[in-house]
């Protein structure tokens, strides 16, 4: 998992990488680089790199969410190796928002609204909790995998509702930030021609969608 975001016009100059989470945390900073890592086993949750437009010059044109290239891990690499940490980074360029088909759906034992899915995204099935009052089986709708990160910023992580894993999330029009998008409840169902499970969302066409 690599997700990373650059916004200058909250947080200046500074790139930041995501690679975990962990609710106790243990920071170092060397040389414009500040590693995180869990207070409890060490694993790495990420960098954020001060001055990164001097690393990736190209940062200056981007706002909100970054997908970094290999090229592009392996020079903020070279950076963390200069300042003296050992953790590197790894490249991640698999696509986060997919289309995936609703298999199955059963309600939840603890709760009159949400429902448990059987979601499946091509190259493999995951289990999503969802809320929407318009999910329904046999139908595609937009999946936001573990590791994406939503227009609004907020990070997609494994977890639970009431009780229940669940990975993922199934994204209403509106959270995704659509064009036109109805501002109300309910998850995207797409055209049955839309693509295939496992397809990677398609913005530029979804902007249409509501057109």
């Amino acid at each position: 998992m690599l997700i990373s975001s650059y916004n200058p016009n909250e947080m200046g100059d500074v790139l930041v990488v995501v690679t975990g989470q962990a609710a106790d945390q243990n920071v170092k900073q060397n040389q414009g680089v500040v590693q995180i890592v869990s207070a409890q086993n060490g694993s790495l949750l990420g960098y954020n790199f001060l001055k990164a437009s001097e690393v990736l010059p190209e940062l200056k044109e981007q706002n909100g969410q970054v997908f970094l290239s290999e090229d592009q891990v392996e020079k903020l690499n070279e950076k963390i190796q200069a300042a003296g940490f050992d953790e590197k980074l790894t490249a991640d360029e698999t696509p986060k928002f997919v289309i995936g088909y609703v298999e199955s759906m059963t309600k939840h034992p603890k709760s009159d609204h949400l429902h448990i899915t059987q979601v499946d995204l091509g190259d493999q099935k995951v289990q999503i909790v969802c809320g929407s009052p318009n999910i329904a089986e046999h139908v595609k709708v937009v999946v936001a995998k573990v590791g994406a990160m939503m227009p609004s910023g907020q990070i997609i992580w494994p977890g639970a509702l009431v009780g229940v894993p669940s990975n993922g999330m199934i994204c209403a029009a509106r959270e995704l930030n659509l064009k036109n998008a109805p501002q109300k409840p309910g998850c995207l169902i797409l055209p049955d021609d839309f693509g295939q499970a496992g397809d990677a969302f398609d913005f530029a066409r979804g902007n249409q969608l509501f057109a």
